[in-house]
């Protein structure tokens, strides 16, 4: 008599780890080593964003040298080159006309910042500009007071400052890589895309892919256009105020405004130092300006950039803002500008792949083109 009923073992069902305990081991592995490895080249692979932003931006100018152009009509390399070559001339030409009377000016700052800073720390910039405006001596004290009752912050100011010259070395370094490695991606962007698809997607999804990738091109088309009429606007405002204000270099100043207005936070902060400082050293009205720059600021980050990036995106205004909101809490200055690009992003992978797809009978027209993904890929490829 058998105590125990005897059990037929299956060594199929026993066997440790399965297939599918060792699969999703290894995807999880595979997924935590390419983050490290992405976290740890963050700084590489945010200049090739960079750089294949500065692609879409220049890339209209390409595309309409590729099909007007005299002699390479037609043709993607020697368009790139002759863009690349007439970018060169208008910055030789910009800097043969105004490098000479702006290097003066300059040196001419930075030897007047640490005096500046030093009358702020101390107050004595009250009396300075008590005497220059006229004002009473208890408006001289009031603003004496308020300046050595925050002299740490502006001796912290004053650190910061050094810190960001220290690395504006390198910092041009790699403003100046970005459009090298931009050539790459306006000559041979498709082949890239066509090699990186091929390499990471198996061959049943990649009709799918080909798809995703034409609609994110077009999002990043979208993106660039609505950054560049962010820039017009604010080359406007500035020329506009700095003119009626009788600034010096006034169209100087808001055509360097307008292009930094592509940099997040960082870009406006540099602009308005510049003119800020421009306006105290000639005596200009500065305090006025100060004003104007604080209304224009508040205006374009809550009504003009989350409507026209809402708009070119197809985002919600109130979206856009909590993207910037968020992506300056996670990534500081880069996550500012990478966040509107990269919420429009996930949206297009969303409805893609989460949003169900309606049936055939459910649609009023199955046999549209738009709703075939293979023909999106071959748009794409196009």
């Amino acid at each position: 008599m058998e105590l125990w009923p005897s059990i037929a073992y299956d060594k199929s069902t026993m066997r440790f780890p399965d297939h599918r305990t060792l699969s999703v081991l290894l995807t999880g592995l595979l997924v935590a080593l390419v983050s490290i490895l992405a976290y740890s080249a963050r700084r590489i692979l945010l200049l090739f964003v960079f750089a294949i932003f500065f692609a879409y931006l220049i890339n209209p100018v390409v595309k309409f040298l590729q099909r007007h152009s005299l002699f390479f009509r037609n043709l993607r390399g020697p368009a790139v080159v002759e863009v690349y070559l007439a970018f060169l001339i208008v910055i030789a030409a910009l800097g043969y006309g105004f490098a000479p009377g702006l290097a003066r000016r300059t040196v001419k700052l930075v030897d007047e910042v640490p005096a500046l800073l030093d009358g702020l720390s101390t107050g004595k910039i009250a009396t300075d500009l008590g005497g220059k405006y006229g004002w009473t001596d208890e408006q001289e004290v009031r603003l004496k007071l308020f300046l050595l009752r925050h002299r740490d912050n502006i001796q912290d100011l004053v650190k910061v400052v050094d810190r960001y010259i220290s690395h504006a070395a390198e910092v041009l370094a790699c403003l100046l890589l970005i459009p090298v490695l931009a050539i790459f991606f306006l000559r041979d962007g498709e082949h890239i895309a066509d090699a990186f698809t091929r390499i990471v997607f198996p061959e049943k999804s990649r009709v799918t892919v080909r798809a995703v990738t034409a609609e994110l091109h077009n999002m990043l088309t979208e993106y660039i256009r609505a950054q560049s009429i962010l820039c017009g606007l604010s080359f406007a405002f500035y020329s506009t105020v700095m003119l009626i204000l009788r600034f010096p270099h006034a169209l100087a100043l808001s055509a360097v405004g307008g292009i930094l207005e592509f940099i997040p936070a960082a870009g406006w902060m540099t602009t308005a130092a510049l003119i800020i400082g421009v306006g105290v050293i000639n005596h200009s009205h500065w305090v006025l300006m100060i004003s104007l720059l604080f209304i224009w600021r508040i205006t374009q980050n809550y009504v003009t950039y989350p409507r026209i990036m809402g708009r070119q995106l197809e985002l919600h205004p109130l979206a856009a803002i909590f993207a910037v909101l968020v992506g300056a809490e996670v990534g500081g200055i880069v996550g500012i500008y990478l966040a509107v690009p990269m919420t429009a992003a996930l949206r297009v992978v969303w409805q893609t792949y989460a949003v169900p797809k309606p049936a055939v009978g459910e649609t009023q027209q199955p046999t549209t083109k738009s709703a075939d993904p293979s023909r999106l890929a071959q748009a794409a490829t196009s």
